[in-house]
């Protein structure tokens, strides 16, 4: 009897993809929503669906005021129907699922696009003020290393000859005595070029590999370990769930570690009683880094106990040569907030006496 053919089995059918009818609405980092005549939602961009903490599946046919929980909002969209503005930008306060409300700017604009009749654009009003303020560090922090850099070249070619001179005056000398004198000039010198080397040093192209957060952290908790031996307690509250990060692993550690190690220093510096310096790591989702829509981002803390940083200098303590260190070169945290930027991430403070945090955020993708 002959063997059975056996018929091959048809493959899996491929996966639909629904392209977005507004692909160009859902790159935006605000949460915009279009609403039919009777302002129900629908669409929803991914912001919008990160802002209700709803996918676009459940928002669709809702009425837009009672997801908001605003009567004011209901009046503006009747107002945008009746065609009494074009366009009409508004402070509101409103809630989202059930949380705390929150002041959000509002922008309503009446269209004509099928079923859509109003273009509902909404954003935090401390992520606008966060947003334009990342992007005023980023104007200045570039004028900054520009002229640092211009400064560097400018002076490490006279300190070379200046060290030169030195060294052969040494020799000339009839009174070894005086030595010394020519010794001190030379090791000045020594210090100087190092320092401008520091300052140049930022412009190197990262080197791009698969990075472990949590070694990062590791090796700068054993460096500060042996700077500091039983000095200060240093804390883990790690999430062992991260994903590796795409970065330049030397540069990680250094940005840890200069930001660590000035906390370090504050708080010996202070004789703060029981000093702790806690690295903390978290995840983030659907946020804004440079413009840039994330849907996943490690968010570093290195925070610490000790007296917070001098008033006078908090809105500048990532500019250069601004310590709050008597003998500090203030090139640490300029250095990290290179590293963090070509990283294409933020690095932002918040200090007062007895906490002070340095918050990293880096996208892992």
């Amino acid at each position: 009897m002959p063997a059975k053919r056996l018929r091959p089995l048809a493959p899996p059918p491929a996966p639909v993809v629904r392209e977005s009818p507004y692909p160009g609405l859902d790159l935006l980092p605000s949460a915009i929503l279009l609403l039919d005549v009777e302002f129900r939602i629908n669409h929803a961009n991914p912001a919008a669906e990160a802002l209700f903490e709803s996918s676009l599946r459940n928002l669709r046919g809702q009425p837009v005021d009672r997801q908001t929980q605003s009567e004011e909002l209901g009046l503006l969209l009747e107002e945008a129907l009746r065609g009494k503005w074009s366009h009409r930008s508004q402070e509101l306060e409103l809630s989202f699922a059930g949380r705390e409300r929150v002041s959000m700017a509002c922008v309503l604009t009446p269209i004509e696009q099928g079923d859509n009749r109003v273009l509902l654009e909404l954003r935090a009003i401390d992520q606008q003020l966060k947003v334009e303020r990342e992007e005023r560090l980023n104007e200045q922090a570039e004028a900054n290393r520009e002229l640092i850099r211009n400064l560097a070249h400018e002076i490490k070619n006279p300190l070379g000859g200046i060290r030169g001179a030195a060294q052969l005056l040494e020799f000339e000398l009839p009174d070894k005595r005086l030595r010394e004198y020519t010794q001190v000039i030379v090791k000045e010198s020594d210090r100087l070029q190092s320092l401008m080397d520091r300052m140049l040093t930022p412009h190197r192209p990262p080197h791009i590999t698969s990075v472990n957060i949590h070694e990062v952290l590791e090796r700068v908790r054993s460096l500060l370990a042996a700077e500091f031996p039983r000095k200060i307690s240093l804390v883990r509250d790690y999430d062992a769930s991260l994903p590796e990060l795409r970065g330049d692993k030397e540069q990680l550690i250094q940005v840890a570690l200069n930001v660590a190690r000035n906390a370090a220093q504050a708080l010996l510096g202070a004789g703060t009683k029981n000093p702790e310096i806690v690295l903390k790591t978290r995840v983030v989702r659907n946020i804004t880094l440079h413009k840039e829509r994330c849907r996943l981002a490690l968010d570093l803390h290195i925070e610490d106990n000790g007296p917070g940083i001098p008033e006078s200098i908090r809105d500048r303590v990532f500019y250069p040569l601004v310590s709050g260190r008597d003998g500090g070169s203030g090139l640490g945290l300029t250095l990290a907030q290179t590293f963090v930027q070509q990283h294409r991430g933020t690095i932002e403070c918040e200090s007062r006496p007895g906490y002070t945090c340095f918050k990293i955020l880096l996208p892992f993708s």
